[in-house]
């Protein structure tokens, strides 16, 4: 029985690492842009759900689209701003710039909530769910499902709207979809602002399960890097398949090996699949 409750444990936490992990993955594969920006807007999320909580009693699935909105707001600015003047650049030089934006970014946090681990802590919790022996707090059981809805509701727009078939045209072929008429350069940011707006998202999510801190930014970018991996580059069904493999992974791993070595494992196995299958679950073989 305990298996049962080690894997629940999995797939709610997997299923917010799809949330976590499919902006980032959506960044690199349309754009080519690795964003080490990445984490530090999960962070901010977080921050916005706890102050919006403490200081006007807002529930933080509720505080969702408003954190997702600011995250977008601030992530398409700083593609339209800046990033996009190197968009074309090769992919060290995009690299280098989101690391000096995420340390801007970082030590601003640092600075303005300083380095503590802070808690959300609600007043008035959903309780726990029992079923089969199998234990879950029900705040965690609609934190994953929003953010699964979140992730599913991404793919609906990639398949079904027209920026959306837009994004997925500049991925396929940029100049291509440039000689159609689709403004290139504004689907970069909105492609990085969808991104942020996941990223601000899970990171509201977050705040209700994990401590809050500016520290933790590096934590998250490291999952997304581990779940592109896992699941394969671009795709939403990849960072889906990724996010739950990797929560399953971690619950095991810490039930066998202890928790000290849990993330030791998700990079053991980010670096497995970098050797044996490149490509990942459900990537495409000689995509770039």
């Amino acid at each position: 029985m305990i298996y049962l409750q080690i894997l629940a444990n999995g797939l709610a936490l997997g299923g917010l690492y799809a949330c976590i992990a499919v902006g980032f993955s959506l960044v690199w594969g349309v754009l080519n842009v690795i964003n080490l920006l990445h984490g530090s807007m999960i962070v901010l999320g977080s921050y916005i759900a706890l102050f919006a909580y403490t200081t006007f009693g807002i529930h933080p699935f509720l505080t969702v689209p408003i954190a997702g909105g600011i995250v977008f707001a601030l992530t398409y600015a700083l593609q339209r701003g800046i990033i996009n003047r190197v968009i074309a650049a090769p992919v060290l030089m995009t690299l280098t710039l989101t690391f000096g934006l995420d340390l801007i970014f970082n030590n601003a946090m640092l600075t303005a909530f300083k380095a503590d681990y802070r808690k959300l802590i609600l007043e008035n919790p959903l309780g726990s769910w029992s079923f089969s022996g199998v234990t879950l707090p029900v705040d965690r059981i609609a934190a994953m499902a929003l953010a699964m809805l979140l992730t599913l509701m991404l793919f609906r727009l990639l398949k079904d709207s027209r920026i959306g078939r837009a994004i997925v045209a500049v991925r396929m072929d940029r100049d291509a979809a440039a000689l159609m008429g689709v403004d290139v350069m504004k689907i970069n940011a909105i492609t990085f602002g969808i991104g942020g707006f996941m990223a601000g998202a899970a990171g509201c999510l977050l705040s209700i399960i994990f401590p809050i801190s500016p520290l933790n930014s590096t934590v998250y970018l490291g999952k997304s890097f581990v779940v592109c991996v896992l699941g394969g580059l671009g795709s939403v069904p990849g960072a889906i398949v990724g996010g739950l493999a990797l929560g399953i992974i971690e619950s095991f791993g810490a039930f066998f090996l202890g928790p000290e070595h849990a993330v030791t494992l998700a990079f053991s196995l980010l670096i497995v699949f970098l050797i044996v299958r490149p490509t990942g679950l459900l990537g495409k073989k000689g995509y770039e």
